[in-house]
């Protein structure tokens, strides 16, 4: 027996929390029923849950890493007929986006129809580690980078401190290439960082989350995660 709002993220439907929104509002019914009170347990090879209507089949997890390209929306559709995250993958299963990159940033993203697993990654208090290296107009000063190092103040808050690293500089070019790490997933941040700071991003990539990189693939190429990779990423979730 398993609680009815796990069952709904683990069919990759909504993460926990969104799963609990949905039962609250009488969107989800068990043999018929519906269900508004949270803790319900329910047996998958036995009962029938619906959401809004709609029969759910508990998959298999599956797990994938892709490196996105630029001018690919992190979704699974886009009104405007754009390229979407989940265009890269033959699958059955529904995945979803864990987390988002702009439209206009490559790099590694992960897909899931996991959706506990998801919704603990993107989960602020784990604080997982997403390494960006960005170009950037202008080289910025030591005095600079500290602020980042910090945090800055944006619309919507202070950002947490980053660890930031200066790689290169190119004076005749007027740009800089600078490695930053944050864990905080705040819409546009990185790039909202450096425009604080007088430094407007160029080009954009995630080239690390947490301990898995995209080192050896090219834009576009999508792979499995391995058994022990998944295992890691659970790891990073405890409590």
């Amino acid at each position: 027996m398993e609680r009815l709002q796990k069952v709904i993220a683990q069919a990759g439907l909504a993460s926990r929390r969104k799963a609990e929104q949905l039962i609250v509002d009488g969107k989800v019914k068990v043999n018929g029923q519906v269900i508004t009170e949270l803790g319900v347990k329910v047996n998958t090879n036995r009962d029938k849950i619906e959401v809004n209507g709609v029969p759910i089949d508990k998959e298999e997890p599956v797990y994938f890493l892709l490196y996105k390209p630029t001018g690919v929306i992190s979704s699974v559709q886009d009104e405007k007929g754009r390229k979407v995250v989940t265009d890269f993958l033959d699958i059955e299963q529904r995945v979803y986006p864990v987390g988002r990159l702009d439209y206009d940033t490559s790099g590694l993203i992960l897909l899931t129809n996991d959706g506990e697993l998801a919704h603990r990654l993107m989960h602020p208090k784990f604080k997982i580690d997403k390494v960006y290296i960005a170009k950037v107009k202008g080289i910025p000063s030591r005095e600079n980078l500290r602020k980042l190092e910090k945090g800055v103040f944006l619309d919507d808050g202070k950002t947490a401190p980053a660890k930031v690293k200066f790689q290169s500089g190119n004076q005749q070019q007027g740009s800089s290439i600078v490695e930053i790490t944050i864990h905080e997933g705040k819409n546009r941040q990185v790039r909202r960082m450096f425009e604080a700071i007088g430094h407007p991003v160029m080009k954009l990539k995630r080239e690390r989350y947490g301990f898995l990189t995209v080192r050896g693939m090219n834009p576009g190429d999508v792979r499995e995660l391995k058994p022990h990779e998944v295992k890691q990423l659970r790891e990073l979730t405890v409590t």
